[in-house]
């Protein structure tokens, strides 16, 4: 969400939200602010306003909230420049994982779509009739999706190289990230045992059977121990570069799993919780006040967000997407189109909604956007503070039902939120096309 500075811009929010409205007489009403934040028309229709009345009610009437703490439910919705309803929204709250939002802007931001991070195999000795004399050292470059299957390839292309064994020991160095285990030791017993299938357990042999048909179960024994390195020697010789899932698959992934791991291992390849608010902030135009992170994934209360800067970020991620002909169903889940996940369990959302929900012990969240025919898409917002977290859920898709009931039914799905079929199908995991084999040792 941007502050409106030309006409330009604002047609391209019109555009955004579907809403046909002259760029020049949406100027000519609009109040012009110094201060960061959004610029937004009044809509003169009140129907997002009184669902949302009628939806806080709802929530006393049914004694999920005290009358005396409506204060505590934070709602913001908007089509494009048009402010429908607000209910405290420009107040930041715990907002759980509603913090992946701006993790996903930033790091969409920062590395773009097609980034790959990437874990590097190297040696300090050489290849002799099936041995490698010497310790083979794996450096993570901070990939937050390696996981068995990725493991399971970079082991057969050693095999393909001609490493069966290896003498000396495994050394980590680098951010290695082993199946969401960060500490390096732990990591590395993880990823040595992926390298030799006869040490799999059930579980990766769970995720073996799911990769393509016809792949080899690797067999690269360690002889040594695990050690971990602060850098490589230059006597290194790289064998073999690994590259993760681009950018806007490790976000759709994280997302449409609410993935606390991988959320703050991107927060931490951006700079870390302080620049990761700052960042988004600058980019979603909305007061630093709205967004206090101390973390990329949402987990505890300290982590704060205003609905209006939750519906910002979307708007500003929508715009970065846009540019690289993507858009937000590529990075979050969508109703009617995924099904894999955790975040749609359970949910009544309707058709077409792109969203993302948070949920602590006394938070429930949702925020996304959604096609209507009378107001176009529709930004919204929704926290709920409180125990009763399955019912919270379920008033949230209560409400949005009842605005598409009342804004009528979108006739299609608009491409600005339809997800590519690229992005929509299951990544290949342990694709080999991602192993460059550099060296023969």
């Amino acid at each position: 969400m941007l502050e409106l500075f030309g006409s330009g811009l604002v047609t391209v929010w019109l555009n955004m939200a579907g809403v046909q409205v002259n760029p020049l007489e949406a100027l000519e009403t609009l109040t012009w602010q110094s201060t960061p934040g959004v610029v937004v028309l009044p809509d003169p229709n009140p129907v997002g306003k009184n669902t949302v009345q009628k939806y806080l009610q709802g929530l006393v009437k049914t004694k999920l909230i005290d009358p005396k703490l409506t204060q505590n439910q934070g709602i913001w919705m908007q089509s494009g420049p048009m402010l429908m309803a607000n209910h405290q929204g420009k107040i930041p709250v715990p907002s759980a994982s509603l913090t992946k939002i701006a993790t996903s802007l930033v790091a969409f931001k920062t590395f773009g779509p097609n980034y790959q991070f990437e874990t590097l195999i190297g040696t300090t000795g050489k290849i002799k009739n099936g041995v490698l004399l010497g310790d083979l050292i794996v450096q993570g470059g901070g990939d937050p999706l390696l996981v068995w299957e990725e493991a399971i390839v970079i082991g057969n292309s050693l095999n393909k190289m001609g490493i069966k064994q290896v003498k000396g020991n495994l050394v980590v160095i680098g951010n290695l990230a082993m199946n969401f285990q960060r500490n390096p030791v732990l990591a590395g017993q993880l990823f040595q045992q992926a390298l030799d299938s006869s040490r799999w357990n059930r579980n990766i042999t769970l995720q073996y059977s799911r990769m393509a048909k016809g792949t080899p179960k690797p067999k690269v024994k360690i002889m040594g121990q695990i050690k971990t390195q602060g850098r490589a020697s230059q006597k290194t010789t790289l064998l073999l570069r690994h590259r993760s899932l681009p950018m806007k698959r490790l976000i759709r992934e994280m997302n449409v799993f609410s993935n606390n791991d991988m959320a703050q291992m991107l927060a931490e390849a951006v700079g870390g919780a302080d620049v990761l608010q700052t960042r988004a902030a600058q980019l979603a135009r909305v007061p630093k006040s709205e967004i206090q992170l101390i973390n990329g994934s949402g987990l505890g209360l300290e982590n704060r967000i205003s609905p209006r800067a939750a519906c910002a970020m979307l708007m500003a991620l929508q715009k970065e997407a846009l540019a690289h002909n993507l858009n937000l169903a590529d990075l979050f889940p969508t109703s009617g189109f995924d099904r894999r996940g955790t975040i749609m369990y359970g949910r009544n959302l309707p058709k077409s909604t792109v969203m993302k929900t948070g949920t602590l012990n006394t938070v429930s969240a949702l925020a996304g956007v959604l096609p209507t025919r009378d107001r176009g898409l529709v930004w919204f917002a929704i926290v709920n503070r409180g125990h009763r977290i399955s019912a919270f859920r379920s008033q949230q898709d209560k409400l949005l039902n009842t605005l598409v009931k009342q804004l009528k039914v979108a006739s299609t799905t608009p491409a600005a939120i339809t997800p590519h079929a690229e992005t929509k199908a299951v990544p290949k995991l342990g694709a080999v096309s991602r192993n460059e084999i550099v060296s023969g040792g």
